[in-house]
């Protein structure tokens, strides 16, 4: 009998471990089958996007996103970030929270998991280049936008994400600069105005001046008491206080400060709301455009301001007026970045091809005696007797003549310009031509940029590298000839068109869009869903 009791628990030990082991892989196949059904759905959704693809085949088929404990942060962070794209001039509906979190919720199965994932990896790619780089590919705005753009690799997004704090990728993302968060501020301070209805009515008049009265002072007026611009006041003539206002606004919109509002000023006065948020939106874009390190000293030239500056650790070290392209398409000056190598000083000026034969040789036809003050050269760089030349046998592409201009006080570059080259044959230099710096809009050159102030320009720049720059400089055009001078640290040079900056003083200004590159990019960006929104509070 013992020996059969014994056997007996034996058997029941036996069938309880036997039990155990059966259990555990009858729960396990579901387990394995559920995981390789998201797997499946992950590989075949991810398919269809190379990056995202690499990704996960990388990362063994492995959810960032649909799982517990970090996916969950991970998620929140991604909903946050969607949820305030408005904020940054977004197209909040590329990005659809709303149909994402629906899609989240709705998903049951693994597959469905695995598809949600995918997704939700999509949005973010998209969102995260829209952030950091922009909206839109320039070139295909204007093709006188040729910025490159530093696109990042999509796939190091998705890497980069996973190893970082999700908060903190996505603060990191949009540009860092005190400019884009002075246009986020200016934009939110103007879509509360937007709310709140404007600056109110439009000044019911083409131009006012001091001393005017009646009605159309008022709204004037009023107007510049909503722009900010004066202080509340019961004033019915367009006195002291008002022509000081005026001059304030005319200062902020790189118009003349006289005091008059003529058709010039209370078209900007009139300006809405509405129009002023398209020009920081855009100029948010742009400065996505140019989401790169700009160097501890660089130049800018800002096209819509007519100005050119040198900027040392974020402040402005020297500032002078510039003359820019014609508004016709071909003489417009084109946006890009490059880097400042060398000055030449008593420069020869080599006449750009298209000026030759649409300008010149037209004259020269009809007198070969024309524009003498300019050499005729042939592929050898010898002077060619002009008297001796038939021009009228020429066209435009048979033409085989190029044309310099020897260095002199009336050279069309002046006495020094200076180089960063470049495929569009664009630089900075000075000019003989100093009346043009007294006006208001200043498009006249066929695309370079003149300088007002070319010699203060150059001895700021030569005094990195010079106790005596302007000694340094003098010297050598005294000498009259050709004379290249390197700069030891080449500086970058950023030529930008904001018709919406922000001030030293953190306050926004506004330029007219000049060659109408603004307006583009805005009815694109709006075909893209950005929209503009008014703000309660």
């Amino acid at each position: 009998m013992p020996s059969l009791v014994l056997s007996n628990r034996r058997f029941l030990n036996f069938l309880a471990v036997t039990l155990i082991a059966l259990s555990s892989l009858i729960f396990a196949a579901p387990a394995k089958a559920q995981g390789t059904a998201f797997k499946q759905a992950v590989a075949e959704a991810a398919a269809r996007d190379k990056d995202i693809a690499a990704f996960y085949q990388a990362n063994g088929y492995e959810g960032i996103w649909t799982g517990k404990g970090r996916d969950r942060s991970r998620r929140a962070a991604l909903i946050q970030a969607l949820s305030a794209a408005d904020n940054h001039g977004l197209p909040a509906a590329r990005y659809d929270v709303k149909g994402l979190q629906a899609k989240m919720k709705a998903a049951r199965t693994p597959r469905d998991l695995g598809l949600v994932e995918v997704e939700i990896s999509r949005v973010f790619l998209q969102f995260a280049r829209d952030m950091q780089t922009g909206v839109l590919i320039p070139a295909r705005v204007n093709k006188a936008i040729v910025r490159k753009v530093p696109y990042r690799d999509r796939q190091s997004y998705l890497v980069n994400f996973v190893k970082s704090s999700p908060k903190g990728f996505f603060r990191a993302l949009a540009p860092k600069t005190t400019e884009y968060t002075g246009l986020m501020k200016e934009k939110l301070r103007l879509e509360r105005l937007l709310a709140q209805g404007g600056w109110g009515p439009t000044v019911p008049s083409k131009t006012l001046k001091p001393g005017a009265t009646g009605a159309a002072v008022v709204a004037l007026r009023d107007r510049l008491v909503r722009m900010g611009y004066m202080k509340r006041n019961a004033g019915q003539s367009y006195d002291a206080k008002m022509t000081a206002a005026v001059q304030r606004f005319q200062g902020t919109h790189g118009l003349a400060q006289d005091g008059v509002a003529g058709p010039g000023t209370m078209q900007e006065i009139n300006t809405s709301v509405q129009t002023r948020m398209q020009s920081v939106i855009v100029a948010m874009e742009r400065e996505r455009w140019l989401n790169q390190e700009r160097g501890r000293r660089h130049v800018e030239v800002n096209l819509t301001d007519f100005s050119a500056k040198i900027i040392d650790n974020g402040k402005v070290t020297f500032e002078t007026r510039s003359v820019i392209g014609h508004r016709e398409r071909d003489r417009q000056s084109p946006e890009f970045s490059d880097v400042m190598e060398f000055m030449v000083i008593n420069p020869s000026w080599y006449v750009p091809r298209s000026i030759v034969t649409k300008e010149y040789l037209p004259e020269l036809q009809k007198n070969p005696n024309a524009v003498n003050h300019i050499e005729i050269t042939d592929r050898q760089g010898r002077r060619v007797d002009r008297t001796a030349v038939d021009f009228t046998q020429f066209t435009a592409r048979t033409f085989p003549f190029a044309m310099r201009q020897p260095p002199s006080r009336g050279n069309a570059l002046g006495l020094v310009k200076f180089m960063f080259p470049n495929p569009y044959n664009i630089y900075l230099h000075d000019t003989p031509a100093k009346n043009l710096f007294s006006r208001e809009t200043r498009a006249y050159s066929h695309g370079c940029i003149r300088l007002a102030d070319p010699f203060d320009f150059a001895y700021a720049l030569l005094a990195k590298q010079t106790n005596d720059p302007k000694g340094l400089f003098q010297a050598k055009l005294a000498t009259g000839k050709e004379q290249q001078v390197d700069l030891k640290q080449p500086v970058p040079v950023h030529i930008i068109y904001r018709t919406a900056f922000i001030d030293g003083k953190g306050r926004a200004e506004f330029r007219r869009d000049i060659y109408g590159r603004d307006s583009q990019i805005w009815n694109a960006l709006s075909k893209a869903g950005v929209a503009l929104r008014a703000v309660q509070g």
